[in-house]
């Protein structure tokens, strides 16, 4: 069991800082969520140099590349109220992100790691987050836990063909599939024969980086 460390929390971003990134890639957050995000790096910094969430150290650099990122998918697909897995979730990002920007959705963490898990337990216990829950277990083994599903999220799929295959498949029934990818990866992904895939969408201030989205063939 991991503990949350009791030495001095690392300082953090201001709100004009968090606003003006947020703005680059047009989206808004009210006082709350702007608190939420500053709680959220907060326990991440702390607990990073312990169990190893993210190689990125720099708070302004983790505002970009997890959060801005992240929530981007919120305005972009669209993620609205509904019901979303976001599978090898690790630190929490899309997930986490996604349900600040978008408090009715309803979201599943789910991570087989149980060092990641319990990180990702005491986030929600902190910042409060309703209607989420940590599910600790490999995806393939998960059906009617989590079904039926608005969107399937994932920025960590190591191979495409067996998740795609999960997302589509009668026991999860997801209608979207919404991966964050990097362009050398685009065709590969898209081979996927279950989904319509949209034209993939650059994602701001990024190299190559893009929002894949598929919707599940009826």
């Amino acid at each position: 069991m991991v503990t949350l460390m009791t030495t001095a929390i690392p300082a953090v971003l201001s709100a004009d800082k968090i606003l003006r990134a947020l703005g680059e890639f047009q989206l808004q957050a009210d006082e709350q969520q702007v608190v939420c995000i500053q709680q959220y790096m907060k326990i991440l910094l702390t607990w990073n140099d312990k169990i190893n969430l993210t190689a990125i150290r720099d708070p302004l650099e983790i505002l970009y590349r997890h959060f801005c990122e992240c929530m981007f998918a919120a305005r972009a697909v669209p993620v609205e109220n509904g019901r979303l897995a976001d599978v090898g979730s690790g630190a929490g990002f899309p997930g986490i992100p996604l349900k600040i920007m978008r408090p009715d959705l309803q979201v599943f963490l789910i991570e087989s790691n149980m060092k990641k898990a319990t990180f990702l337990a005491e986030v929600l216990r902190t910042i409060e987050l309703k209607d989420t829950k940590v599910i600790v277990s490999r995806y393939e083994e998960l059906g009617e836990d989590v079904a039926p599903l608005d969107f399937v999220c994932s920025r960590a799929v190591g191979e495409f063909e067996p998740f795609l295959a999960w997302a589509a498949s009668e026991r999860v029934a997801a209608k979207q599939v919404i991966l964050w990818i990097g362009g050398r990866d685009l065709d590969q992904a898209r081979r996927g024969m279950d989904w319509e895939w949209r034209e993939p969408i650059p994602v701001p201030n990024s190299l190559r980086r893009y929002l894949l989205v598929g919707a599940r063939k009826v």
